[in-house]
């Protein structure tokens, strides 16, 4: 190539890469027409208390807490001040309107606590709420305007998501109102800690305090979630937050305008995670399914004769891969119906019906105990002492005994620590010392086993294996 040809050809380069880049420009999305039509249907929610009173998360020392789930509380006005918590209104979120006539969903711990609720539209108006109910267990709250003909979104299903998909938030952070934020759904089915009943959408959209409560949008202009929680070591985002699944939320609404409250399908049992150890020790190819710890006396669970050491595989037809997609499940579907489960126990499938209940207001509580006497070493090499009746009837224990020392051997190796209570060994229960005695030494060696103990107050299932 002579040189005289060397600038055409840099030219001709220089306009390939030019309109690569125009193709991967033309590939993205294009926001702006979905937020001209959703953006009068978004509102900013501030609210007034009479008495000094901390929102759900409270303050938080970040220091003491490295890694939190934090709720979006706005604690100061876009001007920087600080609002007095008693008198002034209080910027707490974001929330959208559903339907012509005011109703307004939002997060419940935007408004908790709160003596009255305001709602600023698009337009700059400012009307105060009605709370028309609450849910704390999915964060959700209706409100209700006294407005017609209101601007509303569209409402899309959010059982439709995949990883990957284009998603978009409108929100109010840190006062900011309609402020727009874009990314991709980065999973479904996110279960987080202490929230056993909502399949979260994890997402990488900029979420901040005062995004709370506000929409998440697909590209089709819909609503498939509502944007409830950040994942966060520094109180801002860091690139994961979470959001509340369309289709669960509006289950919630038509019971909230109801009757105000919700009512969740119960089943009555503590469940816990199969791992390859457990999964071994019960029998199981591969780890899966939900592992019944505990079944709650007076339950579903009980009456169906569902037993501690079953693994749920199944809901409905519905496959269960991890515990965490249990409580969801259960959770809507409406008290009073039969299911179906399809269970591993013992090592053979089994399929029983049971009646779903209604989830109590009030969780059961296990209380903590303490320890007592000494016994004998036995093949686990740890020394137990019998279960005294102050503890039975604090854990609702019907036997079992109580580990007061634990030796290196197999028990430590399983996780045995001092103060729990043996309740059953390779699925025979443990009613007393003499029956532990029995049931330990005909335990199998070179072999897992599952072991479940009650660890203060809790149920838990162990691996335990006698090496031969």
């Amino acid at each position: 190539m002579s040189f005289s040809a060397y600038p055409k050809f840099f030219s001709v380069v220089l306009g390939l890469i030019l309109l690569g880049g125009v193709a991967r420009a033309a590939a993205l999305p294009d926001f702006t027409e979905l937020v001209e039509q959703a953006s009068p249907a978004i509102v900013n929610i501030s609210t007034i208390r009479n008495s000094n009173t901390e929102g759900r998360e409270g303050r938080l020392n970040q220091e003491q807490l490295p890694e939190i789930f934090k709720h979006f509380f706005g604690e100061r006005g876009f001007d920087g001040r600080k609002y007095d918590r008693q008198r002034q209104p209080q910027s707490l979120g974001s929330g959208f309107i559903i339907s012509v006539d005011g109703y307004v969903l939002t997060n419940h711990h935007v408004v908790k606590g709160a003596d009255r609720v305001l709602v600023r539209l698009s337009d700059r108006r400012e009307l105060e709420a009605e709370l028309i109910g609450v849910d704390p267990r999915s964060d959700l709250a209706l409100l209700k305007l006294d407005a017609k003909d209101l601007p509303v979104v569209k409402i899309g299903d959010s059982d439709k998501l995949k990883a990957g998909e284009w998603v978009l938030a409108i929100g109010s952070p840190f006062g900011f109102d309609h402020s727009v934020t874009a990314g991709i759904v980065s999973a479904t089915g996110r279960s987080l800690a202490n929230e056993n009943y909502v399949p979260f959408i994890q997402t990488d959209v900029a979420i901040n305090p005062g995004n709370s409560g506000g929409p998440l949008f697909n590209l089709d202009g819909e609503v498939v979630g509502i944007n409830s929680q950040i994942y966060t070591r520094s109180g801002g985002f860091m690139g994961l937050s979470f959001a509340i699944p369309m289709s669960m939320a509006m289950e919630v609404v038509e019971q909230l305008k109801v009757g105000g409250h919700v009512a969740r399908g119960w089943l009555g049992v503590i469940i816990q995670e199969v791992n390859r150890d457990l999964a071994e020790s019960f029998g199981l190819d591969r780890p899966k399914g939900a592992l019944v710890a505990k079944v709650l006396p007076g339950s579903p669970a009980e009456a169906a004769e569902l037993k501690e050491g079953d693994i749920v595989i199944a809901f409905n037809g519905e496959p269960i891969e991890r515990s965490a997609e249990l409580p969801p499940l259960v959770g809507r579907v409406a008290p009073g119906k039969t299911v179906k489960l399809d269970l591993v126990r013992s090592g053979r499938n089994k399929t029983i019906a049971l009646t779903i209940g209604v989830l109590p207001e009030e969780g059961v509580m296990l209380k903590a105990g303490a320890a007592t006497s000494a016994a004998d070493i036995n093949p686990l090499k740890v020394r137990v002492a019998a279960l005294e009746q102050e503890r039975a009837q604090q854990w609702e224990l019907s036997g079992g005994v109580v580990v007061r020392e634990v030796l290196a051997g197999p028990g430590a190796d399983a996780g045995l620590v001092v103060g729990d209570v043996i309740t059953m060994l390779n699925g025979q229960p443990v009613g007393d010392l003499e029956g532990f005695a029995e049931v330990a030494t005909a335990l199998p060696k070179g072999k897992a086993v599952p072991m479940r103990i009650v660890r203060r107050g809790s149920p838990l299932f162990l691996p335990l294996k006698i090496k031969p």
